[in-house]
């Protein structure tokens, strides 16, 4: 089903907007950032594909531009884009940076 035919209070960003994003699945949030399906299939459901095939979340920082840039319905744009919140969850994920001592 395409999110455009969801109920208003169904659809991903609507619901984050609202300030439910804490209620959102992983593949919605991530669909949102997908922004777009392909034909016969919605951002949500490439979204649970990929989450299915790489094992979640975490697998998917594990992903590099030749692996994000060859899955459907994303151009090298859209695959940059994902591949930057990855790595900015991998930063997140390390805890803050350590100041570097000059000697």
């Amino acid at each position: 089903m395409r999110i455009a035919d969801l109920s208003p209070h169904q659809r991903p960003r609507e619901r984050l907007m609202a300030g439910l994003g804490e209620e959102l699945g992983d593949a919605e949030l991530l669909a949102l950032l997908w922004g777009s399906g392909i034909k016969g299939r919605s951002a949500i459901d490439l979204a649970h594909d990929l989450l299915a095939l790489h094992g979640g979340l975490a697998g998917l920082l594990g992903l590099g531009p030749v692996e994000w840039s060859a899955l459907p319905g994303l151009g090298p744009a859209k695959a940059g884009q994902l591949w930057a919140a990855a790595e900015l969850a991998r930063r997140v994920g390390r805890g803050p940076a350590r100041p570097r001592l000059h000697t």
